[in-house]
């Protein structure tokens, strides 16, 4: 997806927040919202919105020296899904459509997103989302397509969001023992994004095969990424990809068989999606 002029209002608007949530004092908060709005005077409207947000991030990153800018954000959101993984997974193993559970487990878990128009109210969502229909259903697609495959690449998303995505993983190894799946993680940080850091600590790579998708924004992009992801990319039989940042890079597609899994925080993903913001789609493309 292309930037669109409404994303550089957005853009401008995660600087406030970033400097917000790292505590900034004016100086820090003035530099870096000036360094954002000097940069998106003359965006180039080809490239996809993470695209144009992700040497913004570095820049902030390096103006307010952290390696990690989120960081303490970041463990805040690990902590408090782990709070609710013990009712997840009973929910999951008591179902009855455990792969439907799975999938709004995996879901519920996109609204981590501290770069989205609105803010995540995890517990809300958590309650809400069994109840909640896909504005777009494509579950039963994606079973019958799992059922065929032989290996998945599972493209993370949030921090935080990554534990729903282990569970869900734990249980698509269950429904579908002979899948190889292979977990794919952001290069290095961005935002609040999944990295290897976080994935290890997880004790997914028990789970299923870790990969450092080399990229340096907040979704996968193919030319950004290493060899080695490129070629799983190019190879899988099925590619799910876990939320908007995801979708926005990916979109155009260069492949078949992607199924996005995402919940739904901006007008411009909206439209794009003809869904309104705060739904939650399974869409196969």
């Amino acid at each position: 997806m292309n930037i669109q002029e409404e994303c550089i209002a957005c853009i401008i608007e995660q600087s406030k927040r970033v400097a917000d949530a790292i505590g900034a004092n004016n100086a820090l908060a003035n530099a870096m919202l000036s360094h954002v709005k000097t940069s998106l005077n003359n965006p180039d409207f080809s490239l996809s919105p993470p695209v144009i947000a992700a040497p913004l991030y570095e820049e902030m990153a390096r103006l307010s020296q952290k390696v990690d800018l989120y960081d303490e954000q970041k463990a805040h959101a690990i902590t408090q899904a782990n709070f609710y993984m013990p009712f997840l997974r009973e929910t999951i193993e008591q179902s009855d459509d455990p792969f439907m559970a799975l999938l709004k487990t995996a879901v519920v878990g996109n609204v981590i997103d501290l770069a989205a128009e609105i803010t995540f109210d995890l517990h809300g969502a958590i309650t809400s989302v069994f109840d909640t229909p896909f504005a777009h259903n494509d579950s039963a697609k994606l079973h019958e397509q799992l059922t065929k495959a032989k290996s998945l690449v599972y493209i993370g998303d949030n921090t935080g969001e990554h534990l729903f995505d282990a569970l869900a993983i734990e249980h698509l190894k269950r429904l579908y023992p002979e899948l190889e799946i292979f977990y794919m993680v952001r290069g290095n940080f961005i935002i609040n994004d999944v990295t290897m850091k976080e994935a290890l600590e997880a004790g997914m790579d028990e789970l299923c095969t870790l990969i450092d998708s080399g990229v340096n924004t907040p979704g996968f992009v193919y030319e950004r990424a290493t060899q080695k992801a490129q070629n799983l990319f190019d190879t899988a039989d099925l590619i799910i990809a876990k939320g908007m940042g995801n979708y926005e890079c990916m979109t155009p597609l260069r492949r078949q068989n992607i199924c996005f899994l995402l919940k739904i925080k901006c007008s411009v993903v909206s439209r794009s999606l003809g869904h309104e913001i705060g739904s939650i789609i399974c869409k196969i493309d």
